[in-house]
């Protein structure tokens, strides 16, 4: 309930209960992620911008809006179940991690509630973004899929129109697939190509099932994607797609492996060039979808990055500009050790990058994987590929 004359503050949804989603300490997936982001976050001031939202578990009937009986039935069996993805070397069993899940997959639900309902202008989950988990199989770490519940529960409550955006370095292939022949959902992922990457998908053909042609969108990058290629490549992609889809709601994953430093991927994207892109995400937003969006976290597989790229989310949702050589907490080094970034942004950023102008985008020398996605994508659309 809003006060009379009083404006809306975004949502930040957050939860202890949240951090238990773990595999054990020799697992790449780190649970207090989030806790550690939004601990920076309150460091740069951010969290007065925000009302908290506190989500309960998921019920069974809401879980089944993308996961059937069987395989809800199976996460909490505690018993290792190979037909659905569970108790393998990268989905080991735990027995806090369906209430955990569920609880993340609640508050990517409640977020898209309030914003849907006129509550809160916008909102985010920084636990979200699960976005390997399948209708009926776990993977990439990934149980529930709370966009997909979301986007589910959307069109359920009469959207015609959704959007998801991905920004992981990997495909985007659980959300994907459960909407791949539904054309109500626009699914556009930017990843490195899965030639190189898990989950091995995602590549400019594919692009939705015989009744959603065009709906999917996949910009597979090379290893060693730079920051302009990155920043390039997102611009001439995403804004000309939403213009024409027209979004009613915007759900956004902001996994933070592009990152450089990532250990899991091979991109080579700065903080910097990341704030860039959630900045234009809320942008777009406001532009082609009436300010309708909440954003999701996803991967990301260094506290260091994560807590950076995840403290711009915030940033980005609350619409503030933070200043990326404002200095780290003074706990940081000797918590995370000398490696980490004595900044907020990162140093050795081309100049280029910290000036990169959002509304001007060169399409004379266009990259490759640019050039292909348009090229499968954009006729669907009435727009002229690049190249």
């Amino acid at each position: 309930m809003t006060t009379l004359g009083v404006e809306p503050r975004p949502l930040l949804v957050i939860t202890e209960e949240m951090y238990s989603y773990s595999f054990g300490d020799d697992h790449p997936w780190v649970a207090d992620r989030a806790k550690v982001a939004v601990d920076v976050a309150s460091h740069f001031g951010l969290l007065g911008q925000f009302d908290v939202s506190y989500p309960h578990p998921l019920d069974d009937a809401t879980l089944r809006l993308v996961h059937s009986q069987d395989y809800i039935d199976a996460t909490r069996s505690g018993a290792p179940n190979p037909k659905y993805g569970i108790g393998t070397d990268d989905n080991p069993l735990n027995p806090q991690l369906p209430e955990a899940a569920s609880r993340i997959a609640a508050g990517t639900l409640d977020a898209v509630k309030a914003v849907f309902e006129g509550v809160a202008p916008r909102a985010v989950n920084l636990s979200g973004g699960l976005h390997h988990a399948f209708a009926s199989s776990m993977s990439g770490f990934c149980l529930y899929n709370d966009a997909a519940i979301a986007i589910q529960w959307l069109l359920d409550h009469g959207l015609e129109r959704v959007a998801y955006v991905d920004f992981d370095a990997h495909h985007g292939d659980g959300v994907e697939s459960i909407f791949w022949n539904d054309p109500r959902v626009l699914t556009i992922s930017i990843h490195e190509s899965g030639l190189y990457l898990f989950p091995n998908t995602g590549f400019a053909k594919d692009i939705g099932g015989p009744n959603a042609a065009g709906t999917a969108v996949n910009v597979a990058l090379p290893k060693d994607a730079s920051d302009d290629e990155w920043l390039q490549t997102i611009h001439a992609i995403i804004p000309p797609l939403l213009k024409k889809f027209r979004p009613q709601f915007v759900i956004s994953q902001h996994g933070a492996d592009p990152h450089r430093d990532d250990p899991l991927a091979d991109l080579q994207i700065s903080i910097n060039a990341m704030a860039r892109a959630y900045h234009s995400m809320r942008e777009w937003a406001e532009s082609f979808a009436d300010g309708k969006w909440v954003a999701v976290g996803g991967g990301g597989y260094r506290m260091d990055s994560v807590a950076r790229a995840w403290t711009q989310v915030l940033a980005a949702v609350a619409d503030v500009e933070l200043n990326l050589s404002a200095k780290m907490p003074d706990y940081w080094e000797s918590k995370f050790g000398s490696g980490v970034s004595r900044t907020l942004g990162d140093a050795g950023v081309s100049a280029l990058i910290d000036n990169f102008d959002p509304h001007r985008i060169v399409t004379h020398c266009p990259h490759p994987a640019l050039v292909q996605t348009s090229g499968y994508v954009f006729p669907y659309w009435g727009l002229r590929p690049y190249g």
